[in-house]
This record gives structure tokens, C-alpha cells and sequence, in this order.
């Protein structure tokens, strides 16, 4: 449970309630089909840019805190980059001087065998080409075009028996609408620690062709 709340503290600081309302930029995308009833989407990501760094041994608080030290100043140039949103950090977590770049919903936690990553994704104003250098040699900057997926969204939180429940769902009205799975499972948060679970938004997101 401390791994979940640690992860979302950067979107409940940019702004959330308990209702699950907040005022982070959400990733954009083009809706191709849906299914209301089981709210299942079928999207297309134009051009996603993340900031990633690994999650080896599942020690996902460090990977969070690395990620969270770039959004607030880690990176190259970073004074040419005007601060969008405000960003709190605790004391006990100094990181260098630079201007802070807003986070945008929503976090991406990919649990791939012997190679777990967790993302940021940049605002949308940024590309591959503007997006700051990390500082840190373990953060590095990608970017995914035409980002094709299948999204099932739930709420509770991201217990290992919730997203194994919803990616099940999801799995199966794949197979039944004929849609090909060409990645693992992803899940993806969008809201912050005292966001109670039945606002929460979660989801688990793979990749199609």
C-alpha cells in the first residue's frame, strides 16, 4: 500500500480531491470505439513522450523518486523551461535547483519480466527534441508514436487482484471483438493517495495491431 500512495503523491500535489477531481493535463487521444458498459476503449496515441527509469527488483519507490527528481529540476536546460503547474516536494527529498516541469496523468507502471519500468508522460507540449536530458544516467527519454491500445478503466485501487481481475475482462472482449494483443498488460494511474477508492481512476492498457 505505501508503493501506491508513494507513486501518486506527484499528481495529488498538482492538484486532486477525494472525489477523484484534479487539474493534471491528460494524455491525448483519438477514441476509435467503446464500450460504455464495461468501460473498455479503443485508443490511438498520437505521440506520447515519456520519462522512464527501471523498476529492477520491484523497488518501485526509488523509481519514483528518481522520476519525481526530474520533473523538479534534474535535467539539462533546465532553465529554459517554463514551470506549467505547481509541483510540491517535500524537504526531505532535495533535488538541484531548475525550473519544474509539469507531470501529465497518467503514470504508467509496465511490468514486463526482468525489466519493470515506470513512466512519466510529458506534457504535450513537449517532443522527443525539446524534452530536457535527464541529469541522472538511469532516466532516460522515449517516445511512442501511434500508440495503439486496448484501455479497460476500474475503480478501487491497484491491487494485484484488481488489475488481474480488469486485465482478465479486458483479454476477453479483445478475443470477442477481434483485436490482437501485440504487448503486455500496463497499468496506468491517474489520481492521488487521499483520492478515496471508489473515485479512483485505474486502468490497464495493451497494445494492439
Amino acid at each position: 500500500m505505501k508503493l501506491v500512495l508513494s507513486i501518486f503523491t506527484v499528481i495529488f500535489v498538482t492538484g486532486c480531491s477525494v472525489v477523484g477531481q484534479n487539474d493534471v493535463e491528460t494524455a491525448p487521444y483519438t477514441l476509435l470505439k467503446s464500450d460504455d458498459t464495461q468501460k473498455i476503449e479503443v485508443r490511438n496515441y498520437a505521440s506520447i513522450v515519456l520519462v522512464s527509469t527501471s523498476m529492477s527488483g520491484g523497488i518501485g519507490n526509488s523509481a519514483f523518486r528518481k522520476l519525481f527528481s526530474y520533473i523538479t529540476g534534474e535535467n539539462e536546460g533546465a532553465n529554459k523551461i517554463a514551470m506549467t503547474a505547481p509541483v510540491i516536494m517535500d524537504d526531505k527529498n532535495e533535488v538541484q535547483k531548475g525550473a519544474e516541469i509539469s507531470m501529465t496523468a497518467p503514470v504508467f507502471m509496465n511490468d514486463r519480466a526482468g525489466n519493470s519500468v515506470m513512466s512519466f508522460v510529458m506534457p504535450n507540449n513537449f517532443t522527443l527534441a525539446t524534452t530536457p536530458k535527464p541529469t541522472n544516467p538511469n532516466v532516460y527519454v522515449s517516445e511512442m508514436k501511434d500508440y495503439k491500445v486496448v484501455a479497460i478503466q476500474f475503480s478501487g485501487t491497484l491491487s494485484d487482484s484488481n488489475v488481474e481481475k480488469h486485465t482478465d475482462l479486458l483479454a476477453n472482449w479483445m478475443d470477442k471483438n477481434g483485436y490482437v494483443a501485440i504487448s503486455q498488460p500496463v497499468k496506468a494511474g491517474y489520481n492521488g493517495p487521499l483520492t478515496l477508492p471508489m473515485w479512483r481512476r485505474n486502468e490497464v492498457l495493451i497494445e494492439v495491431r
